[in-house]
Formats: C-alpha cells, sequence, structure tokens
C-alpha cells in the first residue's frame, strides 16, 4: 500500500504522496507529514557511501514513492534531475562546508524544484491534469521553481516576491523567463506573500482552479531536501556515526528536510537552526511560548525574512504538539526533546557580516550571507556544548554573487557570478506589480486562468 500523509491541522482525511503534491496545502489549512516515517536500515545507510547522488536520492524517494511512482520511472527522474556537483570543502578538522549552490539557479532550491518539476510532469502526463503552482518567495525559491517548471507541458507557474526584499539577481533569475511563468512584485513583505498563496489554497470560490504549491508548505519539498544531508553522511561519516549540521533557517523547509532524515534513520547529534533577526524561533525554544514576528524585519540573509514559519506546524508535530496555520498553539510539544535535538540562536546582521570576513581571513573560504547565519549559529553551539570528534556540516544555500554588493564591502572584492546567472541578469525583466491585498491577487489569479 502507498504511504499515506495526515495534516497537521488533523481536520482533512489521509491522502497519497500524489494528492499531497496536487494539493500543497491540506483542506484544513494544514501541513502534510507522512502518517509514519518510512525507514532506512543502517545497512542500507552505510551502502550511499557507494553511490553517486542521483543514486542516493533514488533510494531515499523511492521510500516515499512506493505504489505511487514505479522504481524505473524515478530512477530516471533522479537522474536527469541531478546533473551537478555537491562540494564538500573542508574547514578544520571534521568541520566541512557543503556547498548546496551549484545548480541552475545557484541556490540549494534548485535540489527540490528540480526533483518537483519532474515528478509534477509524470502525474501530469499519467492523467492529463494541468496545474497552477502558486510560489511565494523570500528569495531563491522563485527562481529555482521558475526554471525548474519553465516550459513543462501543462503546467503554469505563478511567482509572488517582496519587491523590496529580493536582491536584483535573485529577481532577474525568475523576471526574465516567459512562457507558462509569470512573477508578481508584491508591495509588502515575504509573510505577506506567504498569506495570499495559503489564502487562495483554503478558497472555496477558487476550488475550480488546479491550484497547487511549490513552497515548503509542499510536502514534495521536504522530501529531495532530505537526501543531501544522507550524501553528506555517506561522504563524511564512519558507518552509523552521528552527524552535526548547521542550517540557515527562515521558513524551515531546509531544517525540516535534515529532521525527516533523522526520522528516516541517519544518525543525528544535534541540529542547529540559527536565524536572522526574525526571532521567533530561539525565542519559543527557550521559553515555550510562541509570538510570531510581525511585521517580518529585513536582514542581509533576505531569504530567511519570515516572522512566522510555516514549517514549525511539522516540526511541532513531530515532537507530538500542534501548532496551526496563524502560529496558535493547541498543543504544546514535547519541548525538552527538542531542546535535546535542537539549537538555535539569532544572528544580527553585525555577526553575519563579522562571520563572513572571519571565514574568509582564517580559511580563505567565501561566504555569503545565509551561509554566515550557519557558520556563526555553529560558533554559538560550540560556545556551550562540545562536538567532540563528530563530524559537522555548514550549510551554504547559495551563491555569494546573489549577494555581490554586501560580499564586496565585507572582503573588498565582488564574487565571480556564475554564467546562467551573468546571462539573466542581461534579460529585459518583465513581471506584474500589485499591493498586499488578497482581493486584488484573488482577482488576478481568475483573469490569468480565463485568460
Amino acid at each position: 500500500m502507498p504511504l499515506l500523509f495526515r495534516s497537521t491541522n488533523g481536520q482533512a482525511p489521509l491522502v497519497n504522496l500524489r494528492g499531497a503534491f496536487h494539493a500543497g496545502l491540506a483542506p484544513d489549512r494544514g501541513l502534510y507529514l507522512p502518517e509514519k516515517f518510512p525507514r532506512l536500515a543502517p545497512d542500507e545507510i552505510a551502502a550511499f557511501a557507494q553511490w553517486p547522488y542521483h543514486e542516493i536520492a533514488f533510494r531515499v524517494l523511492s521510500k516515499f514513492t512506493e505504489g505511487i511512482i514505479s522504481d524505473h520511472d524515478l530512477a530516471a527522474l533522479c537522474r536527469d534531475a541531478y546533473q551537478f556537483p555537491i562540494p564538500l570543502e573542508k574547514i578544520r578538522d571534521r568541520v566541512f562546508l557543503m556547498r548546496l549552490d551549484q545548480g541552475p539557479t545557484a541556490s540549494f532550491k534548485d535540489f527540490a524544484a528540480q526533483m518537483m518539476a519532474r515528478m509534477f510532469g509524470h502525474f501530469l502526463r499519467e492523467d492529463g491534469r494541468p496545474v497552477t503552482i502558486l510560489t511565494a518567495t523570500s528569495g531563491d525559491t522563485g527562481s529555482a521553481v521558475a526554471h525548474a517548471f519553465h516550459g513543462v507541458p501543462g503546467v503554469r507557474v505563478i511567482v509572488l516576491f517582496p519587491i523590496a526584499e529580493v536582491s536584483d539577481s535573485q529577481r532577474k533569475l525568475m523576471t526574465t523567463l516567459r512562457n507558462n511563468i509569470r512573477t508578481v512584485a508584491i508591495d509588502g513583505k515575504f509573510d505577506d506573500c506567504q498569506a495570499m498563496v495559503k489564502r487562495a489554497f483554503a478558497d472555496p470560490e477558487l476550488k475550480h482552479l488546479p491550484l497547487s504549491s511549490a513552497n515548503s508548505i509542499n510536502i514534495g519539498r521536504l522530501l529531495p531536501q532530505s537526501v543531501y544531508y544522507f550524501y553528506a553522511a555517506s561522504r563524511l561519516a564512519k558507518p552509523g556515526e552521528p552527524m552535526v549540521f548547521s542550517i540557515p533557517s527562515g521558513n524551515f523547509g531546509d531544517a525540516m528536510g535534515a529532521v525527516f532524515a533523522r526520522e528516516m534513520g541517519l544518525p543525528v547529534k544535534k541540529l542547529m537552526v540559527p536565524v536572522n533577526d526574525n526571532d521567533a524561533f530561539p525565542r519559543f525554544l527557550a521559553s515555550g511560548h510562541y509570538e510570531k514576528v510581525v511585521p517580518s524585519r529585513n536582514s542581509l540573509s533576505n531569504a530567511m525574512n519570515v516572522g512566522h514559519p510555516s514549517n514549525l506546524a511539522r516540526l511541532v508535530a513531530i515532537y507530538g504538539g500542534q501548532m496551526d496555520e496563524t502560529g496558535r498553539l493547541h498543543r504544546q510539544p514535547d519541548l525538552a526533546a527538542m531542546r535535546r535535538d535542537l539549537f538555535s540562536s539569532s544572528v544580527s546582521d553585525d555577526r553575519t557580516r563579522t562571520a563572513i570576513r572571519d571565514f574568509w581571513t582564517r580559511y580563505q573560504l567565501l561566504l555569503e550571507p545565509h551561509g554566515a547565519v550557519a557558520w556563526q549559529g555553529f560558533l554559538d553551539w560550540l560556545a556551550v556544548e562540545s562536538p567532540g570528534d563528530t563530524p559537522a556540516v555548514i550549510i551554504e544555500t547559495a551563491n555569494p554573487a546573489k549577494f555581490p554588493a554586501e560580499v564586496e564591502k565585507v572582503v573588498g572584492w565582488p564574487p565571480d557570478v556564475p554564467r546562467a546567472m551573468a546571462a539573466a541578469i542581461k534579460m529585459p525583466e518583465d513581471f506584474d506589480r500589485m499591493g498586499a491585498d488578497y482581493e486584488e491577487f484573488k482577482a488576478y489569479l481568475i483573469h490569468k486562468h480565463a485568460a
């Protein structure tokens, strides 16, 4: 029987992977989680050391796609999606930097978007049902999704982004695409964009529209993001040895990929989930009281400018609690277990700049703001706990060239620009613009669907 998925709000029917993929958000506005996490045996995980990335992706994702996508088809999708390197650069001793910036849009979001596009395409070929992908982006999701779905038959993509809070290169990587891609600049915050997308999914007057999501509210985003944690462990850890990961966190999708890997059997000693000035989670972890940051604060690590991370609902659920889409806690999670497994600190812009400068000076390795938050969060953890000989991985989520002005200001020279990004920057842009008004956005969706 195919694996089933439940809603974090507990008021929606169970669905299989195909249903969760297409819905994006559950009908009760909750987020889908596996009813039970499939497990990988220790010998299966140990065997990953012999496999290339696309084969590891197949072995992990097949645990979720059984009965939905044949092994033959899934293996082909993985081979096609993952044709770029995943550098693991040694920092010191057993501490490494995993660069997830080698994909088509120089962002870790490529790992999920490339796989999602292929899986959506597979489902569309089977059932012929067209779909409109709604996505809110705080920086990198929009461009990764736009590039991955560009030209996919039967798929239309609409991306919302906060006009004042994305870098020029982040914006141009999505606003220069045409055909089935449309971008909308919102005069507001990422949280406004995310709220409009979520409201559209729950709006009964839009039920006739075939809407889905490529944000991390969609379970299809998180499953592929679990794979690179297995990959890092396969290259750096001894069989059965626990790992430490430091993951810069905004909407907590990347962190949930690590939690999923742990729930599937990957030995993990500690997950660091540092944030920028949007510090709702570290305050919650310390006090047990959750309070959103409203409005969200604009920081250098702009992809993390999230005042209320959607994926906290999933994280809370895994620890036995219940949080609804508004951030209200209906049942407290096991805070003692969360504090045992997770560490979170808030990294200001000043500390971010210092981390970039010091990291380059000491190790001759270049970070951008999000990777700098991950590094500083790791240092914050080291100040209170000893890692021993545990291998540690710092997650670098974007190419430094996406933030050329800030990087040059700190280190004194501009980072090299990847070829695809350089080409996009020179192309003409075309995007729509509106206020953070749901009714205006709703009318826009209806008009686009009729066009």
